[in-house]
């Protein structure tokens, strides 16, 4: 793609979500646009909102089950940006009227104490350079109508991403094995789903390693105290005003989001 079409690209979805109207999907209007560029313009609309105050605590990995990759014809996962700005309280409602099409995953999130630069990082390197781990919620949403994504759009929109939410625990990571850590999803009450972490690529801290290693690709190095969202456990769910969704994973702990109109 050229500059000024990428430039076009990112005007269009940063204009979708303050508008809060979705647009077209970008692989109908930029037919030839490439997951490359998919990430420079995601990264052209992150510099817009650090010029504007916002500030990046963090990563979140996307795409990191089977069916999705095979889903969105895909080979790998996917990565967007975290702001310090999208952080929402476990207390706060979250208006739905922000948003357009949201969706929840529950999530294991990786606090960071050293730099992880790759190549060559691994599962124990990223376990090795982890201050411990945090039940999460990620609010994913999309600029593009009725979620009619291929790769190139949700790569460019962020990998999608909206919100998210922590819980107030933190857990040293040395005496567990993350493959094996059980999830509770909860809607409203109501068991809707569970899982364990191994549906995250096989080990969360192996999406951990593969971003690490992508991102030094561009020279960049996960920091420590960045926040890394490691890939839902689930299927994304949607919401609507009123719904409470509570994620309770054995031995991390709860985090809970409420949504309102």
């Amino acid at each position: 793609m050229k500059p000024e079409d990428i430039k076009l690209a990112a005007d269009t979805l940063f204009d979708a979500e303050r508008k809060v109207q979705a647009v077209e999907a970008l692989t109908k209007e930029f037919v030839d646009i490439k997951v490359e560029d998919a990430y420079k313009i995601q990264l052209e609309n992150i510099n817009r909102r650090l010029q504007m105050g916002a500030k990046i605590i963090g990563k979140k990995i996307g795409l990191t089950s089977r069916a999705m990759q095979e889903m969105l014809g895909v080979p790998e996962p996917d990565y967007g940006h975290l702001l310090n700005d999208m952080i929402v309280n476990e207390e706060v409602p979250v208006k739905i009227s922000c948003l357009l099409q949201p969706k929840v995953e529950a999530e294991i999130a990786f606090i960071l104490k050293d730099e992880l630069k790759g190549p060559g990082v691994t599962t124990s390197k990223v376990l090795q350079a982890t201050e411990g781990v945090m039940p999460a919620f990620e609010i994913i949403d999309s600029r593009i109508k009725d979620w009619k994504i291929k790769i190139q759009d949700t790569v460019a929109d962020n990998a999608s991403s909206a919100m998210l939410v922590l819980g107030g625990k933190i857990t040293p990571v040395s005496d567990l094995d993350l493959r094996y850590i059980g999830l509770v999803l909860e809607k409203n009450g109501y068991v809707i789903d569970t899982a364990a972490g191994a549906a995250v690529l096989g080990h969360p801290a192996a999406a951990v390693a593969w971003l690490a290693n992508k991102l030094a690709e561009y020279d960049i190095a996960l920091e420590p105290g960045e926040i890394i969202l490691s890939g839902s456990l689930t299927k994304a769910y949607p919401v609507k005003g009123g719904d409470v969704f509570r994620a309770t994973f054995d031995r991390l702990g709860s985090v809970k989001v409420i949504f309102e109109d």
